[in-house]
């Protein structure tokens, strides 16, 4: 499958080309962290649009709507024409001019016949997925749709064949002869922020781990795309993976737990360190091959420290197939830009246990510097005290650091299979 979709006469930009874009790996970023999206299509020979709910599975789309509505009426005899806009707003963007005020934004679109999905288990699966996308793991801790509610409800599925993205970074584009006029201009950010959680009456469950928002705002967990690895927020649909893929001893001989064997232990390990985002002891991401899906292994942020702008990296797992390739090289340097880049942290540091030499050489070789040990630190599984190396990379560090980590990983190179 190719890295990118092919240009059609309806996804080629007849304006700002230059913000056109046909990424494929883009394109699913923007579609799986919207939660809405708008249908456009005809009815009775009229436009319509439709603003409604999806997911994405795969190479399609699924679009969520009612057996009586117009949209799945009109697709009852036949796979219906559809046009669908995503759009995520960035930021907001003051010029010295009128005309130059513009906005930061990521917006997909798709173009395709959307056909009624009437296979009653692909309709199960795509209204599980709706419901997950929402909280990962939801559709497990919600009651399922019975026969009535399923026929009450329309499930469109639109290939992704015909899409482009469109997007617009950066700031002022004011004209030379303005720029001494005396108005302010800049970016002001637009970011999604989810408020605290408002149980509904006579409610007692705890609160769920994979409600959006969950943990602290700062750190919250968000994709991170590569070229050797993908970053997805870790939940519990990524047990049977991580599995399959950590499934040897060796792999988890430093970390603070014993191997979870069976997808049901290693649903159970997912749920506790998803319970941690609240506390915000712990961001987890699980570490995924953005070429077929497989998982990868998992890591993660903990530690994390607002107030001091500060958190570490750790808890990493990777499969023995992928040691010694690029894929731990290049999860830690999205991590480390998302922390510096996106973040602003002053501070990112690792925990290695003092026995772990292997884990502290990739560490060092990251560009960290080593601060000391921390004696009688932790427990390990079979009870003995661990001395714990601490190393740090700081804000200052980071211009050298992430030039270097790149260039590494363009020639191939890796630091090692892991650092803990």
């Amino acid at each position: 499958m190719s890295d990118t979709y092919t240009r059609t006469s309806r996804t080629t930009a007849t304006r700002y080309r230059d913000r056109m874009h046909y990424d494929r790996a883009l394109a699913h970023e923007i579609l799986d962290e919207a939660y809405d999206c708008t249908v456009g299509f005809v009815a009775d020979g009229e436009p319509r649009v439709l603003p409604t709910l999806h997911v994405r599975v795969g190479e399609t789309l699924y679009l969520h709507g009612s057996s009586g509505g117009r949209m799945g009426l009109s697709a009852r005899g036949g796979a219906v024409p559809v046009a669908v806009s995503v759009t995520l707003l960035d930021g907001l963007v003051y010029a010295r001019s009128h005309l130059h005020h513009s906005a930061n934004y990521r917006s997909v679109v798709v173009h395709g016949e959307a056909r009624l999905v009437t296979d009653p288990q692909e309709k199960l699966a795509a209204m599980a997925a709706l419901v997950d996308k929402v909280g990962a793991g939801r559709s497990t801790d919600s009651r399922p749709a019975d026969a009535k509610e399923a026929a009450q409800t329309s499930v469109l599925a639109l290939p992704l064949v015909e899409v482009s993205a469109r997007a617009r970074r950066g700031g002022v584009i004011d004209d030379p002869g303005d720029l001494p006029l005396p108005h302010w201009a800049g970016v002001l950010p637009v970011r999604r922020v989810f408020g605290p959680p408002e149980p509904d009456a006579g409610v007692e469950a705890d609160l769920p781990a994979y409600l959006p928002g969950a943990g602290l705002p700062w750190a919250a967990p968000v994709p991170l795309t590569g070229q050797h690895v993908r970053l997805e927020p870790l939940r519990l649909g990524h047990a049977t993976g991580l599995v399959e893929a950590l499934g040897d001893d060796e792999v988890w001989e430093h970390l603070p737990v014993r191997r979870p064997q069976t997808v049901a232990a290693m649903r159970d390990y997912l749920a506790e360190l998803l319970r941690d985002r609240w506390t915000g002891s712990r961001i987890c991401w699980a570490q995924v091959d953005p070429a077929d899906g497989r998982v990868i292994g998992m890591t993660s942020y903990h530690d994390v420290d607002p107030g001091r702008r500060a958190l570490a990296i750790g808890h990493t797992a990777v499969g023995k197939r992928w040691w010694r390739t690029g894929v731990n090289t290049e999860a830690k340097l999205l991590l480390l830009e998302h922390a510096f880049d996106t973040l602003g942290a002053e501070r990112v540091f690792w925990y290695a246990d003092n026995r772990n030499e292997r884990s502290q050489r990739a560490i060092a070789r990251l560009g960290a510097v080593r601060e000391g040990v921390l004696r009688r630190h932790k427990q390990r599984p079979d009870g003995s005290w661990r001395d714990t190396v601490v190393f740090g990379m700081t804000v200052d560090d980071w211009p050298v650091a992430g030039p270097r980590l790149r260039r590494l990983l363009a020639a191939g190179g890796s630091p090692a299979h892991a650092a803990a």
